[in-house]
């Protein structure tokens, strides 16, 4: 049970890692920044920081024949690509902004392909969206068109988790720029850090490169609802296997009930042969210990056994999306499981056989 919900916890933490960059920079009381407020040089030599990638995003309406539907078009560069491992989520084509032609071309959600209707695996002709994005400041009055609007070509579609497939978009950032009106201005700048980097102790450090004025928030952070019910489901599921271990230990406390009620004839023999008290509660005690120490082999084999089948054949699927139930073995629930049934199974030998010899007594 805990190897399959570390498969899950992974794979979870995987979709909202790989697509969100380790460290974020937004600014605190304003939608966007110049970007010559920015001490780039700092920043990229900064050890610990793989890539940067300065990043614009806003929400738009996307149009595509008579289908409409809001996104949140996110302009970024290409280093942007690889640090959220575009090929390995990419759906109906290849991943790129741009070709040897110069024409741009964007990457969608795939949810957000299939509402707009879109047939992207035809690669020859690729299909053509609308993009309509809100004027700032403007007073709106008849006649004046309250969008900025553009046209753009899809490449491919990309799966992450359901909230990126529903709502993003991703196009070059120039050419969001070009849409917004922007000169040199960013909303966001995503970092990438090398792996054996701690994203905390990064993250301090851009904050006193860029200062007050601006927000430094790590994937944690931003997720932080995610990874921390992630967390509580592992307690409960836990607290729930030893509940059950508990209900299980009443098992062991009746097998030893039986057998000292049916071996209470050969006991008086014994102790009137001089066998004593101390003899026989060591006989049942170690009775029930090598009684659960089976169990616990023999479960733990079993339970191995069966998600290594799982790991080699998938003959499990999760229901909806057709890939198999991801199974992550970790030495820390290895220990715990047995550690806390050797423990109930010291206490549900020990206390039930001091009982029955101190009722044997009287």
């Amino acid at each position: 049970m805990l190897s399959a919900f570390n498969g899950i916890e992974t794979m979870i933490k995987s979709l909202y890692s790989e697509f969100e960059s380790d460290i974020t920079i937004t600014a605190k009381k304003t939608k966007t920044f110049d970007e010559s407020e920015i001490s780039w040089n700092e920043l990229q030599q900064l050890n610990g920081i793989k890539s940067l990638s300065k990043g614009m995003e806003e929400v738009v309406v996307l149009r595509h024949e008579k289908k409409w539907i809001n996104a949140t078009l996110v302009g970024a560069e290409s280093a942007f690509l690889k640090s959220i491992k575009i090929k390995k989520h990419a759906l109906y084509g290849k991943p790129f902004f741009e070709e040897k032609n110069g024409l741009s071309y964007g990457i969608i959600g795939v949810e957000l392909m299939e509402k707009l209707k879109l047939d992207l695996e035809d690669e020859i002709e690729y299909e053509q969206i609308s993009i309509y994005a809100p004027k700032r400041n403007l007073k709106i009055s008849f006649g004046k068109a309250p969008f900025y609007s553009d046209q753009i070509k899809i490449s491919c579609a990309m799966n992450y988790n359901r909230e990126i497939n529903q709502e993003k978009i991703l196009l070059p950032l120039n050419d969001v720029r070009s849409l917004l009106n922007y000169s040199g201005e960013l909303s966001h700048i995503y970092i990438t850090v090398n792996v054996g980097n701690s994203n905390e102790e990064i993250k301090q450090k851009v904050a006193k490169i860029v200062g007050d004025r601006f927000s430094v928030q790590t994937n944690y952070e931003k997720n932080e609802l995610i990874f921390k019910t992630s967390k509580s489901e592992r307690l409960i599921v836990v607290f729930i296997m030893i509940f059950i271990f508990i209900l299980a230990s009443f098992n062991l406390v009746a097998s030893l009930t039986m057998l000292f009620i049916e071996k209470r004839g050969n006991i008086h023999t014994l102790q009137s042969m001089g066998l004593t008290k101390q003899s026989i509660f060591k006989i049942f005690f170690f009775e029930g210990l090598f009684i659960s120490g089976c169990g616990i082999v023999f479960g733990l084999i079993f339970g191995y056994l069966v998600c290594l089948i799982q790991q080699e054949f998938s003959f499990l699927q999760i229901p909806g999306a057709n890939i198999p139930f991801p199974i992550k073995f970790a030495l820390k629930d290895f220990l715990l499981i047995l550690l806390s049934v050797s423990a109930l199974s010291f206490l549900f030998s020990y206390f039930p056989v001091k009982f029955l010899l101190k009722n044997l007594q009287k």
